[in-house]
């Protein structure tokens, strides 16, 4: 009734091909490879760093026992 058949998707590929070519698409199916591989590089090389400074300010709060924002302002009034 409302969907696509197995039939209309087959003629749609048929026709994108005779539009484009198996060549131009080969290569845009190639390009958006790569930039799906570039963005899960990002994202991933960028979660080790952001653990890293989580797990520092959890330790030095640890450490002290207070809050990492009033170590700060304590340091900062000791200072004046």
């Amino acid at each position: 009734m409302g969907g696509i058949s197995v039939w209309q998707l087959l003629i749609v590929a048929v026709i994108v091909v005779l539009l484009f070519g198996t060549k131009k698409l080969r290569g845009m199916g190639s390009d958006l490879g790569g930039a799906v591989k570039g963005f899960k590089k990002a994202i991933a090389d960028e979660d080790p760093d952001k653990l890293k400074q989580e797990e520092k300010s959890g330790d030095d709060e640890l450490q002290s026992g207070q809050p990492l924002s009033h170590q700060k302002e304590q340091t900062h009034q000791d200072k004046e």
